[in-house]
């Protein structure tokens, strides 16, 4: 869905059978049967990198680069374990993070290790704005 645009806003009304969970299930297939089953699963209701794209895609159209940035953004984070995304979003906290090397430490697990190179560099630039800011001395 490479041509979307803000006229495909929202797409699980206006494309629901482009909207897939983990397995490939789409949204349009979800049903009150379904779930009751058992054909429906969690994964199947989990956010996908690509529907977030999607969504980057339309708000980019909208004029809304900021907002297309942080769709970008979660979409790499989909993959990440909750625990990893929990002690990172401890370490952006101000006073949080002993250091610069802390933030860039985390910069380079997130890119390495889980291919999240916009919210690398994402947490590249916050470990310069902190250091300028003297944002690493604990304040309480």
């Amino acid at each position: 869905m490479s041509g979307l645009t803000k006229a495909d806003y929202p797409l699980a009304e206006t494309r629901p059978d482009q909207i897939t969970g983990k397995r490939g299930i789409a949204l349009g297939d979800i049903t009150l049967e379904a779930v009751l089953s058992g054909k429906i699963t969690m994964e199947d209701l989990q956010i996908t990198p690509k529907s977030l794209q999607d969504q980057a895609r339309i708000a980019a159209d909208a004029g809304r680069a900021t907002l297309a940035q942080n769709f970008r953004r979660a979409a790499e984070l989909v993959e990440v374990p909750q625990d990893v995304i929990m002690s990172t979003y401890e370490l952006l906290r101000p006073g949080r993070a002993p250091d610069q090397a802390a933030l860039l430490d985390r910069a380079a697990l997130l890119r390495q290790t889980y291919g999240a190179n916009a919210i690398a560099a994402f947490i590249e630039d916050a470990a310069e704005v902190y250091d300028k800011r003297g944002l690493f001395t604990r304040r309480y």
